[in-house]
């Protein structure tokens, strides 16, 4: 029996970054970046055109993401990329909601829960991205939007037993990219209100289980701090997940839990 069952989850998104060079030099330098502890799970998301080259060459205890997926599964749906697909390719999770494809691509919530529930079924485990941005956050928004719109969507349509394969990823869209990170109290607020929420309408169990990722200009510097809040779960990593410290400064500051 696994000492850590609830391991921390730290994912990192290599967003549309990448060529074949440069994307060996990094998978190098992650394969010797020394150790992960036993109490972490890291994986790191792959732009589509690299994701067979860096299944083949990364280090075994780290494993693969797509950035998206199809809501639907084969078919006359050009472009697209069946979750049925990336499992057959041996690809463990895929990220899903991100603010870039809410933002840019116009994705509802509603599709987002779609995306969610066909992941699922072909047996990929999911980051569910959600958070606010500044204006919203300024405006008294955040639990508008990230509980009664972004996680509100997956009510109904994720089973109580489905949330297993799910991991929530609380990004405030004004900390990404931008260097400007979240306190890890202002973190924290929100990720409890996160578990409560969950508690209060899937499942207690479900809430206790949960793992909640904080994304949003996390890094070597920070994410100690982040991660001993007794909420978060994990991160989701943008710009340091380019760079050996996504293991080096971040995977292996991550704090042992109290088991």
């Amino acid at each position: 029996m696994d000492k850590y069952p609830k391991k921390y989850l730290i994912g990192g998104n290599w967003k549309c970054n990448g060529t074949k060079e440069s994307l060996e030099k990094l998978v190098g330098e992650l394969n010797g970046a020394g150790p992960i502890p036993p109490w972490v799970e890291c994986v790191v998301g792959v732009p589509s055109i690299h994701i067979g080259t860096v299944l083949a060459t990364i280090r075994s205890d780290v494993k693969v993401a797509a950035q998206d997926c199809s809501a639907k599964g084969y078919g006359a749906f050009t472009g697209e990329l069946a979750p049925e697909m990336l499992k057959d390719f041996g690809v463990a999770w895929v990220i899903v909601g991100h603010s870039e494809r809410r933002e840019y691509q116009s994705e509802s919530s509603a599709l987002v829960a779609a995306k969610t529930k066909a992941a699922i079924a072909a047996g990929l485990s999911v980051m569910v991205c959600c958070g606010e941005t500044l204006a919203e956050r300024e405006a008294g928004k955040v639990d508008a939007v990230v509980l009664e719109d972004h996680l509100a969507a997956l009510k109904g349509v994720i089973s109580e037993a489905e949330w297993a394969s799910i991991a929530i990823a609380y990004e405030p869209v004004w900390a990404i990219g931008t260097g400007v990170t979240a306190s890890p109290e202002q973190a924290q607020e929100v990720h409890a209100s996160i578990r409560a929420w969950l508690a209060k309408n899937i499942s207690s169990g479900v809430a206790k289980a949960t793992r909640i990722q904080y994304g949003g200009s996390m890094k070597g510097a920070n994410a100690a701090g982040l991660l001993a809040q007794p909420d978060i779960d994990g991160g989701l990593i943008g710009g340091a997940s380019l760079k050996p410290e996504f293991i080096t400064g971040i995977a292996a500051n991550a704090p042992e839990p109290i088991v």
